[in-house]
């Protein structure tokens, strides 16, 4: 007999030291973040969830957001109304488990219950980060272009899904 899954959770403000050191653990794939950056970040997400004892955390935005990256910005520039996946982290030893696909599914169903249709993100391509495409690809995205960012040191592949009700 298995354990049942983790559960998903909103993220709250004592979860903040743990999620910064994760997040700066894969900065390579990500961007590393000060403690006053993610305070604010969180503060402006759409959808922020962790899963039990921080195993993985997801952080997302919607097109109102107070941001400035420059992913989020070149969806902004392009769609009315969507919300962007920032980041998705899965702890070393939690690997393996599905649970970046739950995160994603509860995203979905919260995206589709907020009433929006469109769901956004990007995947490294310099580096060149092969599994997240693969992932994104299983979970419906579609590719919508790309772009060379940070003075030419990293190069992204952005992808939309739709979602349905």
């Amino acid at each position: 007999m298995s354990a049942a899954p983790a559960p998903i959770s909103r993220v709250l403000a004592e979860d903040e030291a743990a999620i910064l050191a994760l997040n700066n653990e894969h900065a390579a794939e990500l961007s590393w973040l000060e403690p006053e950056r993610l305070s604010f970040l969180l503060g402006e997400a759409f959808y922020a969830r962790r899963i039990g004892d921080l195993e993985a955390f997801i952080m997302t935005f919607d097109q109102d957001a107070r941001y400035d990256s420059p992913n989020f910005v070149w969806f902004r520039e392009r769609y009315k109304r969507f919300v962007y996946v920032d980041r998705v982290v899965v702890a070393a030893q939690a690997r393996g488990r599905g649970h970046a696909r739950r995160l994603y599914q509860d995203l979905f169903d919260h995206i589709a219950r907020a009433g929006h249709t469109l769901v956004t993100c990007e995947v490294n391509t310099d580096p060149p980060n092969p599994a997240s495409d693969a992932f994104h690809a299983a979970l419906g995205f579609a590719e919508a272009g790309d772009a060379v960012i940070h003075g030419g040191k990293k190069a992204v592949r952005y992808y939309v899904r739709q979602i349905t009700a």
